[in-house]
């Protein structure tokens, strides 16, 4: 019994191997040759069975001859369709490419009229130009100007390192301060490549924005491309994100922010990490996606303080990709080493800066490193205990990391974390404060909730449906996705449009990520929809262009009447057809009716209150105000000011309280001794804040000072204000003492009212 079993063993494993034989490739030019196991078993197997395997040879050698003499005609057929298919592929790359390109030059061409149309720029003197750069931005077009004037730059760099004429009474690192990177950099370009002898320095620095906006629309255009396969969901991408252009970006009001110089950085890292994602890609593109990512996120971390917090978000995604075992540890890794030489070459470019070593970026990368030792055996086991490890991870990770940040800012010393939770605390209610600045914050449109009018705007494009859909149908494939995993099923590589996977492909599972964990900050802080809103417009042009998402609804649906794959590949082919058509009908004519309606932004009172000082004023003033208006004094002046528009620097942010105490409940000698600690030359009160009149009482700064102060009085659910002291910006117009002993008006119009601080007080009753 033993004998026979061994003998049929012997026979289907030389049976296998002839079948294994039968199918190699034709070019094989030797002979099958049997093995001493297929001689053994043949040998067992008795005379009769040798004849049969020797037939069996026999025709297989004609067979293999046969094929051999027909090898030079199937060599030359696949040579001509591997060379068709190449030209193919870089025919498609070419027009795909020119279509980026041309998209990113229409969109900057598209928003240099725009501007010129709104602010009438080309025909305003250099004081009307500089006032258009609104909500406080002016101030980094100011030290733009300073280094155009220096002399040699390098001194020029040094003066700003060592900024004494900015915030009277401080001297600060101007560079680190501000991320000043981008305006170092343009004025170096303009001085040094000659271009003063053909272009304005306004223009230029304006234009090196809008340049950085066609980067940024033709990255978007590329990674949706990357993720569908066609450039036909990058142009959609594109549509999309103009229509929707209030909601995507602050370049039409704002253009020297911060944001407009960091986020076509970020499209253009977040593009290259899709394509560094992606599966089968060749060495050589793996190595530009590296390389390509590498100095996108250094630059990103470079030119905005606000960078790590982003980064922080995206490791997140990351994370989770890498905690599921959905990525290659492989690309996990060298993603990580992308992370901290940027984080370094930043800290040391940022002249060490303290806040990138305790930024949740670190200390995630952290938790991650040392946690990576255990991982692997946290990927093994069944369905249960995988899940368990899973827990296990997250804590470590998390716990190391929370530890590790602890530590730091223990070390550093630094407030910024700590009211930096205080306020979180307030802003999802889990406690109340009657500070100033946390309620100033609060108040401020970025960290409010955003309104049923953007999710309105939205719909209205048709944007908003689809993205519901797309989201819907790869968060489904991706959770199907990471239950296999954690069964103990792999990943499959290679997949084809029959597969149906799309929560298979690492690149829309990172998307997927990306866009929850913004989507739901964007829900809480209206600032964050210029993160969140440019990806849906991608991520929805990428769904609906994309077969692989209608064949994975069609294999849910187990769709039969119709072959699926020729229909996935029909609507991936018609849906975008017909939205970039109904999209074509509505709103070109929107679009090109900015650019022809007559739009003039002009401030007679701002023009007149800049021009007295220039004129009037002592080189050495110092100006206290709001700190919007102070930017923009301290762009066409080149004044000293007490505050700036800068809403990270909690020394600043207290500045900012002290001054809008002229807007305060109280008496004209606490007002004089807070504005000369500062060393206060003249004071503006703005008529528009003194006199406010608003429906969200609760945030107007004349409120918030007098809760800050204590001058409420709570009776029968309503609130009042209550002091000794009549509002003290009400009250100095008066022109009577003690307020004239102080103060002395110098300059007013209809919305502002300048007064002088004595340096003597007068004693007149």
């Amino acid at each position: 019994m033993t004998e026979l079993k061994c003998r049929k063993k012997d026979n289907l494993d030389a049976n296998k191997e002839e079948e294994e034989r039968k199918h190699e490739p034709a070019v094989q030019k030797t002979k099958p040759v049997k093995t001493e196991e297929d001689e053994v078993s043949n040998g067992r197997n008795g005379a009769d069975k040798q004849q049969k395997d020797e037939g069996e040879v026999k025709k297989e050698d004609a067979q293999h001859k046969e094929d051999t003499s027909k090898t030079p005609e199937s060599t030359v057929q696949r040579s001509s369709n591997s060379s068709a298919g190449f030209l193919q592929r870089l025919v498609r790359v070419f027009f795909g490419s020119l279509a980026a390109v041309a998209c990113g030059m229409l969109y900057a061409a598209y928003l240099s009229a725009y501007h010129d149309r709104k602010f009438w720029f080309s025909t305003r003197q250099e004081l009307e130009r500089e006032i258009t750069f609104q909500g406080g931005s002016g101030l980094y077009y100011y030290y733009y100007k300073q280094m155009l004037t220096a002399t040699p730059f390098d001194r020029g760099f040094y003066e700003l390192m060592q900024d004494n004429r900015t915030v009277a009474g401080q001297t600060l690192n101007a560079v680190e301060r501000f991320s000043l990177y981008p305006e170092l950099i343009t004025s170096f370009i303009y001085r040094f490549t000659g271009s003063e002898e053909f272009v304005e320095p306004i223009y230029f620095y304006i234009g090196a924005v809008f340049g950085l906006q066609a980067v940024y629309v033709t990255a978007l255009f590329v990674c949706s491309w990357v993720m569908s396969g066609t450039w036909v969901a990058g142009m959609l991408a594109v549509a999309w994100y103009v229509i929707n252009r209030p909601d995507t970006t602050k370049v039409d009001y704002a253009i020297p922010l911060r944001d407009n110089w960091a986020l076509p950085y970020f499209s253009c890292q977040v593009a290259a990490l899709t394509g560094f994602l992606t599966n089968n890609i060749s060495s050589a593109t793996e190595l530009f996606c590296y390389l390509t990512m590498s100095a996108t996120t250094f630059t990103f971390l470079l030119v905005w303080e606000h960078s790590h917090y982003v980064l922080f978000l995206q490791g997140l995604c990351l994370f989770l990709l890498d905690a599921f075992d959905l990525l290659p540890s492989r690309k996990m890794a060298e993603i990580h080493m992308v992370y901290v030489s940027a984080l370094l070459l930043a800290f040391f470019l940022q002249f060490k800066n303290a806040t990138l070593l305790s930024s949740p970026l670190v200390s995630l990368l952290i938790g991650t490193l040392v946690a990576r030792n255990y991982q692997q055996k946290m990927k093994t086991g069944p369905f249960l205990s995988r899940v368990m490890k899973l827990f296990v991870y997250f804590h470590l990770v998390f716990t190391t990391g929370i530890t590790f940040s602890y530590l730091v800012k223990k070390c550093v010393q630094g407030e910024e974390s700590d009211f930096f939770l205080k306020f979180l605390e307030v802003k999802f209610g889990l406690n109340t404060t009657t500070d100033f600045i946390t309620n100033f914050l609060l108040c401020q449109e970025s960290f409010q909730a955003p309104g049923q009018d953007l999710f309105l705007r939205l719909t209205q494009a048709s944007v908003l449906p689809f993205y519901l859909l797309v989201l819907t149908v790869c968060l489904l494939s991706t959770l199907q996705t990471i239950y296999r995993r954690l069964s103990g099923q792999p990943m499959k590589t290679n997949l084809r449009l029959e597969d149906g996977r799309i929560g298979e492909q690492p690149e829309v599972i990172y998307h997927v990520f990306h866009t929850l964990l913004f989507g739901g900050l964007a829900l809480l802080f209206d600032g964050m929809k210029y993160l969140w809103t440019p990806y849906v417009c991608m991520f929805t042009a990428f769904g609906v262009c994309s077969p692989d998402l209608w064949m994975t609804v069609f294999r849910w649906l187990k769709l039969k009447s119709i072959h699926p794959v020729v229909l996935s590949l029909i609507l991936s082919t018609a849906v975008p057809t017909i939205i970039g058509f109904s999209l074509w009908r509505e709103y070109c004519p929107r679009v090109l009716a900015d650019l022809s309606e007559v739009q003039e932004f002009y401030d007679p009172d701002t023009v007149e209150l800049v021009s007295w000082i220039k004129s009037q004023a002592p080189a050495a003033a110092v100006f206290a105000g709001s700190p919007q208006l102070l930017g923009t004094v301290k762009l066409c002046s080149g004044s000293a000011v007490t505050s700036l528009p800068l809403y990270t620097d909690i020394n600043l942010l207290r500045r900012t309280e002290d001054t809008y105490q002229v807007y305060a409940m109280r008496s004209a000698e606490d007002i004089y001794k807070i504005l000369t600690s500062h060393k206060t030359n003249y004071v503006i009160i703005e008529e528009s804040t003194c006199n406010e009149l608003s429906l969200n009482k609760g945030c107007r700064i004349k409120d918030l000072l007098d809760i800050s102060n204590g001058h409420v009085v709570y009776d029968k659910g309503e609130v009042y204000s209550f002091s000794k002291h009549g509002r003290f910006c009400q009250e100095i117009k008066m022109n009577y003492s003690p307020y004239t002993n102080y103060f002395t008006r110098v300059f007013w119009n209809r919305s502002y009212h300048v007064y002088k601080v004595n340096s003597v007080i007068s004693f007149q009753y």
